[in-house]
């Protein structure tokens, strides 16, 4: 049995404060409360997850037999693309190296950050059974534990069909290959990481308020990906505005794709905002900090 690394005889902060809000953190020596920082955070998750990968190292062919099946799953959606192009050669105007390279970029993003973050749309349970009170007062972020709950390898073998369609798509794009065009995307493919990370973390956060909203936030993350599998050009304008203005999911791939393959925009937008991933990364971060922050902050405990 391996041990819980998140318990220990250290002094968990903050667990309620005077006002009785549960809160998070750690109260080092003289009492004052402090975040943790970032380089802490990624160690704590990295000794965590570490954790969960040795316990299911004790089981290798299990752990290699899950990730071939999580590999081939993955890969039914490259599938479905082809089965529509034997019917025709264009979809919405765009080729099939270009609409597999639109799934690739896509899925790459959202299997990372669901790598990384994705068990947090767990949090529900957690409030609702009140186990959440026991991550509260460890001396670990709540995000950070909740976070690598039960991580396994074989997540990992969701990486492998985007990675192996984005070495068969890139060098089919008829395009001309320039510095800025070959910069831009891994740029994207982290931009988009960070979009589907933050929106993973906004969607938990909305489960303090709304406890039963887990199968409902799964159309943002789930049917995100989904979504940014394929041309916009797809769905109608209103939907699109939707998803560029309201929920940001064309920043994911869309808008900078856009610059790659020297497509015009449909939406009219300005050249700018075939660059604006990083910056839309950035912001939707911020929110999601704060409305996880927020939502630690008015949590009563179940029951309350």
């Amino acid at each position: 049995m391996v041990s819980d690394p998140t318990a220990g005889d250290a002094t968990a902060g903050d667990a309620t404060a005077d006002d009785g809000t549960v809160g998070e953190g750690v109260v080092p020596d003289g009492g004052a409360k402090t975040s943790a920082a970032p380089a802490r955070v990624v160690t704590t998750y990295c000794l965590l997850a570490w954790t969960w990968v040795r316990a299911a190292g004790q089981y290798p062919v299990s752990v290699a037999l899950l990730a071939l099946g999580t590999m081939v799953t993955a890969g039914l959606d490259i599938m479905g693309i082809l089965v529509l192009f034997t019917r025709a050669p264009r979809i919405a105007g765009f080729t099939s190296a270009e609409v597999l390279f639109l799934y690739g970029t896509s899925a790459l993003s959202f299997s990372v950050s669901d790598i990384v973050l994705g068990t947090t749309e767990r949090l529900g349970e957690r409030v609702r059974d009140g186990t959440l009170d026991v991550l509260l007062v460890r001396p670990v972020s709540p995000l950070v534990q909740i976070a690598t709950e039960d991580f396994t390898p074989r997540r990992f073998g969701r990486i492998v069909p985007p990675v192996l369609v984005l070495a068969f798509a890139l060098p089919r794009l008829d395009i001309d290959w320039t510095p800025g065009r070959v910069a831009v995307v891994p740029l994207m493919a982290a931009s988009g990481t960070v979009i589907f990370g933050a929106l993973w973390v906004l969607c938990a956060a909305v489960q303090f308020v709304l406890l039963n909203s887990h199968g409902a936030t799964k159309a943002i993350t789930y049917g995100g990906a989904f979504l940014t599998q394929y041309p916009m050009t797809l769905f109608a304008r209103d939907f699109v505005r939707g998803v560029t203005f309201v929920v940001p999911l064309a920043f994911v791939n869309w808008e900078p794709a856009l610059y790659v393959l020297d497509r015009p925009d449909p939406l009219g937008l300005p050249g700018w905002t075939r660059f604006a991933s990083p910056a839309v990364g950035a912001a939707l971060s911020a929110a999601a900090a704060l409305a996880w922050r927020t939502g630690l902050r008015h949590y009563r405990s179940t029951g309350s």
